[in-house]
This record gives C-alpha cells, sequence and structure tokens, in this order.
C-alpha cells in the first residue's frame, strides 16, 4: 500500500515533466507583418474582408496579422464570425485600438477579447458592449438578459483563454463598462499601450502565445517586411451597403418600388429597380452568399438591358442594369479558397464598351424610328385606361399607359378604367390621344 502511495506521490512531479516534453514550446519565426484596417462598422463586408486576408495565403506560418480597430459597434451575429475566424487563424492575430481618439466599443470589444494579442495606442478607450436597440417590447423579459449573459459568457471565455481579466471584459457586456488605455492596461485588459509597429514587434518578441490549442513562442527577424492590405473598391462599396441602416434602406425601397409595379404593371421601370435594391440588401443583410449575390445582379443587369430595348424609359432601364453589372464585377470572386480578381481596368473598359455601345444605339434608334414631331408613334397600338380626369366640352379626358409610358389621352365615349383601348391618332406636341373602344 505505501508503494502506491508513494509512487502516486512521485506521479505528481514527474508527469508534468513528462506532459514539457511531449508537448513542447513551439518556436515561431516571424518575418512578414499583415496590417489590416477597420474603421467601419462591423458588418458583413468587414468579416468578409478579415476572413479572406487571414486565409488568402494559408502555408506561410511566418505572417503576423495587425488589425488597427476603430468602430462604434454592429452586428452580433458578424461579430461572432469574426471571432471564429480568428480563433481558426493559425498565426498571430493582434488587435490595435488606433489611433488617438479611436475607440472599439459594442462589437468592437467582443472582437478585442477573442484577438490573440491586443494593444491600445494612448488616448483611446474600449468597452461599452451591452446590447442595445433589441426595443422596449422585450426589456421587461428575458430576451435582454438572455443576450446579456450570452456575450458575457462569450467574453469571459475567450479572454480567460487569451490569459486576460475576464471580469473586467464581462463588465462591458452587463453594465457597460468603457476603459481608457490606462485603465485597462492597470487591470490586464490589454497586453500594452503602443505608439507604433515597432513597438507591438518589440512587446510580442519572445512572447508565448495559444494558437488553434498550440503553445508557440513568438520570435521577430531583425528584418520584417510589412504590408498594409486595405479594402479594395469592391469592398468599399460592400462596406457602404452592408451597413445596417443602408442595407435596411434598400429593403424597404426595393419593397416599395415592387409594390409600386404591382400597382401600375406594365413599365417595368420601378419592379427592375425593386430588384436591384433587394439584392444589394440581401447581400449587406448576409441572407445571399456573397459570390451567388454577385452573380445575381450581372445577370439582373443583362436582364435590364435586354428590358431597355423593349420599353421606352429613357435609358433609366440602361442605367440601372450598368449598376448591376458594375456592383456585381466588384462583388465576383470573393473567396478564401481561390482569390481571383478581375481587373478593374478589365471591368471598367468592358462596362464602357458596353455603355458606349448602349449608347449610340439610343442615339441612333431615336434619330431614326422617331418622327419629325418629335416621339415614338403609337397610332394603333393598345393603351390602358388607368383613371378619368374630366370632361372637355363633348370629349372625356383620360389618364392611359402605353408601352410603359404614361399619356393624357381624350375620347369621345365613357369608358370604364382598365378598359382596353386603341390608339386613332397621335399629336405629338399636345402630348393628346385620340381613342376609340377596341372591336
Amino acid at each position: 500500500m505505501m508503494r502506491f502511495i508513494i509512487l502516486a506521490l512521485l506521479s505528481l512531479f514527474v508527469l508534468p515533466d513528462l506532459q514539457a516534453k511531449i508537448d513542447p514550446l513551439i518556436t515561431r519565426k516571424i518575418d512578414r507583418l499583415v496590417v489590416l484596417e477597420v474603421d467601419a462598422s462591423i458588418n458583413p463586408a468587414i468579416h468578409n474582408y478579415i476572413k479572406t486576408e487571414l486565409e488568402r495565403t494559408p502555408h506561410n506560418d511566418g505572417l503576423f496579422f495587425v488589425i488597427k480597430l476603430n468602430t462604434p459597434g454592429g452586428l452580433v451575429s458578424t461579430t461572432k464570425d469574426i471571432i471564429t475566424v480568428i480563433g481558426r487563424s493559425t498565426r498571430p492575430v493582434i488587435v490595435w485600438v488606433t489611433p488617438e481618439g479611436a475607440s472599439a466599443t459594442s462589437a468592437g470589444a467582443i472582437i478585442a477579447s477573442g484577438a490573440h494579442g491586443l494593444v491600445m495606442s494612448p488616448g483611446t478607450n474600449m468597452g461599452a458592449a451591452t446590447p442595445v436597440g433589441m426595443g422596449s417590447d422585450i426589456k421587461e423579459n428575458d430576451g435582454r438578459a438572455k443576450a446579456v449573459n450570452d456575450l458575457s459568457a462569450l467574453v469571459k471565455s475567450l479572454s480567460e483563454l487569451r490569459g486576460r481579466n475576464a471580469e473586467a471584459f464581462a463588465k462591458m457586456i452587463s453594465t457597460a463598462a468603457s476603459y481608457t488605455a490606462e485603465e485597462a492596461k492597470k487591470q490586464n485588459i490589454i497586453d500594452g499601450i503602443v505608439n507604433s509597429l515597432d513597438d507591438i514587434r518589440v512587446l510580442y518578441h519572445d512572447k508565448p502565445m495559444t494558437l488553434s490549442g498550440k503553445k508557440v513562442l513568438l520570435q521577430f527577424a531583425p528584418v520584417i517586411e510589412t504590408e498594409e492590405r486595405p479594402m479594395d473598391f469592391g469592398l468599399s462599396l460592400l462596406n457602404i451597403f452592408a451597413h445596417p441602416s443602408t442595407a435596411y434602406i434598400l429593403f424597404v425601397l426595393g419593397a416599395a418600388l415592387l409594390y409600386f409595379e404591382f400597382q401600375a404593371p406594365g413599365g417595368y421601370i420601378a419592379g427592375s429597380i425593386g430588384v436591384f435594391c433587394l439584392l444589394l440588401a440581401g447581400i449587406g443583410f448576409q441572407v445571399l452568399p456573397l459570390n451567388f449575390g454577385a452573380i445575381l445582379l450581372m445577370v439582373g443587369g443583362l436582364v435590364l438591358l435586354v428590358l431597355e430595348i423593349f420599353i421606352t424609359s429613357y435609358g433609366l432601364l440602361a442605367l440601372a442594369g450598368l449598376g448591376c453589372l458594375v456592383a456585381g464585377s466588384l462583388f465576383l470572386f470573393r473567396h478564401e479558397d481561390g482569390w481571383m480578381t478581375v481587373q478593374y481596368s478589365v471591368i471598367f473598359s468592358s462596362l464602357s464598351a458596353v455603355a458606349l455601345f448602349i449608347g449610340l444605339m439610343g442615339w441612333y434608334l431615336a434619330r431614326h424610328r422617331a418622327p419629325k414631331e418629335g416621339f415614338f408613334d403609337h397610332t394603333d397600338q393598345e393603351a390602358e385606361i388607368l383613371r378619368e380626369l374630366h370632361v372637355d366640352g363633348s370629349q372625356m379626358l383620360y389618364q392611359v399607359k402605353i408601352q410603359g409610358e404614361i399619356w393624357k389621352a381624350r375620347g369621345d365615349t365613357q369608358l370604364t378604367l382598365g378598359t382596353k383601348v386603341k390608339v386613332r391618332k397621335q399629336n405629338s406636341k399636345e402630348l393628346v390621344l385620340e381613342i376609340i373602344k377596341p372591336a
């Protein structure tokens, strides 16, 4: 019995040494520093930007990422996606709240809690991450408590994993606590206060860090290659559309235009532009995957250009179609597994050629098809009565729709709304049509 007790006591001292030999500290040589910059709300465009940049060079372990962060907050779902991306990264990701006057509030503070390293510039602050904007109808029930508890547990778990003050991070959620750079340093919320990338390199040199569950010792090379990777034009445009307020406005506008199209069908202009707005809103809400939404935009653009041939929209459909093609071309090929981009010169030269062709064709058709009096001749074409205006002597004045255009028309007899009529004569100068009942 005594033998077993002695063996058990020895194991308490021997096993940790054996474990250290089995799982030694891995040395990681850092020779390249990549700088990303987030100066916007946290939205799907920011997630796509960080995810793509972190995963586009999977075989280079000498990378060291620094995310310059200045954000007022954003979507919780997107925030969790960004945290997952950082957690999967096998290369160190440092969040740097900068420049002076910047802040990492709300979603920014939650992202900071999951970073492998966290530093701040003097004159910055971080915190105030309590969920807001959930509506007055759930303030008195469990909805808010569930959201607060969920986010509190998340930041505590992440900060404990990174060796930071978990309770201080939890207070950012539960009581909307906010900390200056000096306060954050004193309370072990951040690793240090820095003013430059060189300060960051010195701070993390020979410092152990946990990356994907493995202990890694960072050692920087004497000469470090620094590369800044800002958002390209496509992602910058997506960042505008993906802002929660902008995406919401696009959704409401698209729905309103579709409703107008259903109420007064036949013009296709309102409906087409409405679909364009809804596609952009779907991408902004992250309902549509980015590449899939880009393809839909390009297909929709081609459809609008074809409709311009058959419907007189005075260029509105063509402009909407070109807008769809531009947006779709800029959003396409956004994937970290196959980083391909279409050069901007190719995109804009191709679309400029399309726009020039449409303009020349429109000018030619307007010049050769239009009568000398002015507009296209609608004689012998079918129109629809939209509403009755008033009586003019012995004739009735109406508002009619013909080939997507709204005209004022006159007839000799009383006509009901929705009646299909035939154009007998056109006076383009006065924009008046004389109509008769179809046979």
